[in-house]
């Protein structure tokens, strides 16, 4: 599913991440730790395409990301890759219902069909009765499981989750983390999650080490 080859990132004279080869197959959920300052978002941004690497290749889903342009690169990430950030990042105006649809709307989806599955991602993650609540009433586990109903969709292909469980107490953040394990289970999605919590990286399928640009 992900084919990442010598995948190289400066910064000025300060070099993020030095050789990274890495190779993630479909359905899996692999976990990234390391210091802070390890290259462990930054090479997230390149997998999820909101940065470009210096130098290496990288393949999603049979796609050679290097051959698309911007049009295109931005079409194939809200198609295929799905968000979750430690910050929730719901546009307070909207309701739960409402923000979820904002990328099925960006595909170009009808109302209709954006509000349905909207709602069916909505129910799975037991929502069903806060459609219409907007963030401001909503918990912080709910407002998190939110924002994953909405990178989940445009049914992606692989989804990217930097510290999901950071701003949760231990309770919603052990509800989160064994909700991948579910919606990998529902839907065969890939999951990729740079993560400082022990618990969630051991309880993915491989953990992932990185250090001084270069995974251990």
């Amino acid at each position: 599913m992900i084919k990442a080859k010598d995948i190289r990132k400066s910064y000025g004279n300060l070099q993020v991440l030095k050789s990274i080869d890495l190779e993630i197959g479909k359905g899996e959920i692999v976990s990234i730790v390391g210091a802070s300052g390890a290259g462990k978002t930054t090479l997230l941004q390149i997998i999820g395409t909101l940065d470009k690497a210096d130098a290496g290749s990288l393949v999603i889903d049979s796609e050679d990301i290097s051959t698309l342009k911007e049009k295109s690169l931005s079409k194939f990430r809200n198609e295929k890759i799905g968000f979750v950030f430690q910050f929730h990042h719901l546009l307070a105006e909207f309701t739960a219902l409402e923000n979820v649809c904002i990328p099925s709307f960006i595909g170009k989806a009808s109302k209709k069909e954006a509000e349905s599955k909207a709602k069916e991602l909505l129910t799975f993650l037991r929502l069903e009765g806060r459609l219409h609540h907007k963030p401001s009433e909503l918990s912080g586990g709910e407002q998190q499981r939110v924002a994953v109903a909405r990178a989940l969709i445009n049914k992606p292909a692989v989804i990217l989750a930097d510290e999901p469980s950071g701003n949760l107490d231990s309770q919603n953040a052990k509800e989160l983390h064994e909700l991948f394990f579910s919606l990998r289970e529902k839907y065969n999605q890939t999951f990729v999650i740079v993560t400082h919590n022990k618990e969630l990286a051991e309880m993915a399928d491989r953990m992932l080490t990185i250090k001084d640009g270069v995974i251990e």
